[in-house]
């Protein structure tokens, strides 16, 4: 298996445009179309990118590296989204470990994430790959970081 984060280009923005989520897991990740659109509008700070397996786009990741970050937190992970059709193979795993390769890159020694809890959330996967919670909520959404170092 051959996994990349592609930059978001006019050979790729349809496929990730049409990415879709299992169904009951809408309310648990902002559309791809919303997502595009904030990464165009936030363009200085968004680090949007499509994941691709073997060169077929499977699913979206986006990252927030805003050095000037009001709360001191200047990674986020935004994004992250996996098709229906491709969940469950371990592409969300590797694609996460690409895009916090890259932030470690970018200097983060940390980085934050939020989510909504709920059955079939992403909470477990989260805590899983070791993000601990904050105690914090940010629009009623539980906000974890994890170390990179």
């Amino acid at each position: 298996m051959s996994i990349e984060l592609q930059p978001i280009t006019d050979d790729n923005v349809g496929d990730v445009f049409d990415l879709k989520v299992a169904p009951g897991q809408e309310e648990f990740v902002s559309t791809n179309a919303w997502s595009l659109a904030q990464a165009y509008a936030e363009y200085d700070i968004a680090w949007p990118r499509a994941i691709a397996v073997n060169g077929e786009v499977v699913g979206f990741v986006m990252l927030e590296i805003d050095p000037e970050e009001e709360n001191g937190r200047p990674f986020w992970l935004w994004r992250l989204m996996i098709d229906a059709e491709h969940q469950r193979r371990g592409y969300g795993r590797a694609a996460l470990l690409l895009a916090l390769a890259h932030a470690r890159s970018q200097g983060a020694t940390e980085i934050y994430t939020s989510w909504v809890q709920g059955e079939g959330g992403p909470e477990p996967f989260y805590l899983g790959l070791g993000f601990e919670p904050t105690g914090e909520l940010d629009d009623d959404e539980i906000v974890a970081v994890l170390s990179l170092v």
